[in-house]
C-alpha cells in the first residue's frame, strides 16, 4: 500500500498552484471543474508517487485552528528537496519572499534535516533532506 494523493482546501487555487509550482517544482495536471458543485481542483505532482490535491469550493468553511499550534489532524506534510543544502537554500529563499519559518532548519531527535515553513494560507510544509 502506499499513500497516492493528500488533498488540501484553498481559498486561492492559483496562488497555490503557483507557489507549490515556483518552490517545489510541483507539475500541475489538468484543472478539472465541477459545474454543479462549483468545485475546482488541481493535482500537482511531485518527483515520487505521491501527489497533492488542491480543491476549492464556495461554502467550505476556513479552519477554526490555529496555525501556531499543534492540533488533532492532518498537521504538515513533508517535502524531501535531496540534501542539507538544499533545505538551507530554500528555506532562505522562502523567508527572503515573505513566507513565515515556523522551525528552522535543524537535525531533530529522530535524525531528519528539516526546516518548517507555512505556504500561502499558512498550511505547514517539512523541508527535508
Amino acid at each position: 500500500m502506499k499513500i497516492e494523493h493528500l488533498a488540501i482546501w484553498v481559498n486561492d487555487l492559483e496562488d497555490m498552484k503557483l507557489f507549490y509550482q515556483k518552490y517545489f517544482d510541483a507539475k500541475a495536471g489538468e484543472k478539472y471543474f465541477n459545474p454543479k458543485k462549483n468545485f475546482e481542483s488541481y493535482f500537482l505532482s511531485f518527483e515520487g508517487e505521491c501527489r497533492l490535491e488542491i480543491m476549492k469550493m464556495p461554502g467550505v468553511p476556513g479552519s477554526v485552528n490555529d496555525i501556531y499550534k499543534q492540533f488533532t489532524g492532518l498537521i504538515h506534510f513533508a517535502l524531501s528537496v535531496g540534501n542539507k543544502s538544499k533545505v538551507d537554500s530554500l528555506t532562505e529563499l522562502l523567508r527572503k519572499d515573505g513566507y513565515e519559518v515556523v522551525g528552522e532548519p535543524r537535525t531533530t531527535g529522530d535524525g531528519y534535516y528539516e526546516s518548517v515553513v507555512l505556504d500561502p494560507e499558512g498550511n505547514r510544509i517539512e523541508i527535508t533532506e
